[in-house]
């Protein structure tokens, strides 16, 4: 157990560092930014964490967000235009959604549900963009909520900071015009 929350503490200081982590005004180059690298390091390991917990008769569900997690973290990566990335996103979690309702039990999954689909949209969007601040933010958000309810404190710590980030870059936009 001590070994599966070092893990995840490891994997959800990445991904907080990432998510405070200043945005440079233009980049032409998606894996030129320290931002997305924390990223997607980040929910490679919070992908192992997840892992772990369900062979340890954790949350399925969590597995499940990590999987469209790690896929959106990947399309973030290359230089696709936002359309075909939210397209392939939406794909995977209409699959991985589809996967979940299977597994159905509590009608508190569907918070989860429109979280993890929030936050893979969130990661593909353009950078430095209120679109991405705002879908990471509310995903995040929704997340924090599930998490709390399943008592899956790794994930409720990580979604709350990543949250609270991601709402701080969304505010200096809508209030101050900066990004």
């Amino acid at each position: 157990m001590v070994d599966n929350l070092f893990v995840g503490i490891a994997g959800s200081l990445l991904l907080v560092i990432g998510a405070a982590w200043p945005e440079k005004k233009s980049i032409n180059n998606p894996r030129d930014s320290i931002k997305n690298w924390m990223f997607l390091i980040g929910n490679l390991i919070m992908l192992g964490y997840a892992l772990l917990q369900y062979l340890q008769n954790g949350v399925v569900y969590f597995v499940l967000l990590e999987i469209l997690i790690f896929i959106a973290t990947i399309l973030m990566m290359l230089n696709f235009k936002d359309k075909w990335k939210a397209i392939s996103v939406g794909i995977s979690g209409v699959f991985l959604t589809g996967w979940a309702l299977l597994l159905f039990d509590k009608m508190h999954v569907l918070i989860f549900i429109t979280g993890l689909i929030t936050v893979g949209l969130g990661y593909v969007f353009e950078n430095n963009t209120l679109r991405r601040d705002v879908a990471l933010t509310v995903g995040s958000l929704l997340i924090v909520a599930y998490s709390l309810m399943e008592e899956e404190w790794v994930f409720f710590w990580l979604n709350l900071f990543f949250s609270i980030f991601s709402g701080y870059y969304l505010i200096r936009k809508l209030m101050l015009g900066k990004p």
